[in-house]
């Protein structure tokens, strides 16, 4: 009985949870934006969105480098899983960065600025 209990509640948090990830709205991203990945440079080389410029969050030069960017301009930022996206996106605007959008994971940036991944030769 415990058994048959516990592999019910794994397939309904499976259920659901699976659900709620799959009708979750895309970011929507303006069209003049820069696309940041915030991943390590390392993880930007095995495959990153054409186009992105590579500024790791977890490094300890990330405001400055950060702030060679204008404040008026338009971010999009995105990492792995979407836990690095959420933190750089939260820095930026602490940093006086109105217009920046967390696209949270990879895939999920590369759905909601139409941009291919692709891998450094």
């Amino acid at each position: 009985m415990k058994t048959v209990i516990t592999t019910l509640a794994l397939v309904l948090t499976a259920l659901f949870g699976l659900t709620a990830c799959s009708s979750a709205a895309p970011a929507a991203v303006p069209g003049d934006s820069v696309v940041i990945d915030v991943r390590t440079p390392g993880e930007y080389a095995a495959g990153h969105l054409a186009g992105a410029i590579n500024i790791d969050v977890q490094t300890p030069d990330f405001d400055n480098r950060v702030g060679a960017l204008s404040k008026s301009g338009a971010y999009v930022v995105y990492c792995h899983s979407g836990n690095r996206s959420a933190a750089a996106a939260a820095r930026l605007k602490q940093l006086g960065y109105s217009q920046v959008t967390d696209a949270g994971a990879m895939s999920a940036a590369a759905a909601s600025t139409g941009l291919a991944i692709v891998t450094t030769p």
